[in-house]
């Protein structure tokens, strides 16, 4: 058995820490401002931040560590989230992050941040519409929701490309 390195294992645990963290922020805060007017329900920063965090971990970690970090995700989202919530948490997490490891897979050979950006639109919508119809039978969210995720993609892009362009610079 191959054992991540400490970068790929915080990633995996910071990874799997965005689970708890949403369903957190969903149960104590309910809806927050995403901008332009949109609100969606709190998590929607961690869930972002979870499909950025899985794409890193898969580099860093491994394939079949992602796989297992999804299903103690799943596990966690059920368990630890409101239990109006919990199963509505689980599927959609399940769900979107597989279909985000789906696209990103076949996609690294073209690069890291084309793979994350194609990955995380799929994962984002995926699960914005799952935990939307599932959890509140509504899809009201939706355009705060996908935004909300959208900030979390961007801001991430940016800082990796921000950081590749230093690493190139001072090589």
């Amino acid at each position: 058995m191959n054992v991540p390195a400490p970068a790929g294992i915080a990633t995996l645990v910071a990874y799997i820490a965005t689970v708890p963290a949403a369903n957190l922020a969903v149960t104590h805060f309910g809806a927050i401002p995403v901008g332009f007017g949109r609100a969606a329900p709190a998590g929607v920063y961690m869930v972002g931040l979870a499909l950025v965090l899985r794409d890193l971990a898969r580099e860093s970690a491994g394939r079949g560590a992602v796989l297992a970090a999804i299903a103690v995700g799943t596990i966690l989202s059920y368990f630890l989230a409101d239990p109006a919530l919990a199963a509505a948490s689980a599927v959609a997490f399940a769900l979107a992050e597989t279909m985000d490891f789906a696209v990103y897979e076949p996609l690294r050979k073209r690069g890291l941040l084309i793979a994350m950006l194609a990955s995380n639109a799929v994962g984002l919508l995926a699960d914005s519409l799952l935990f939307l119809k599932l959890a509140f039978g509504s899809f009201a969210y939706l355009p705060g929701q996908i935004l909300g995720k959208a900030w979390m993609t961007v801001a991430a892009l940016a800082v990796l490309a921000l950081l590749r362009r230093r690493k190139h610079a001072t090589a």
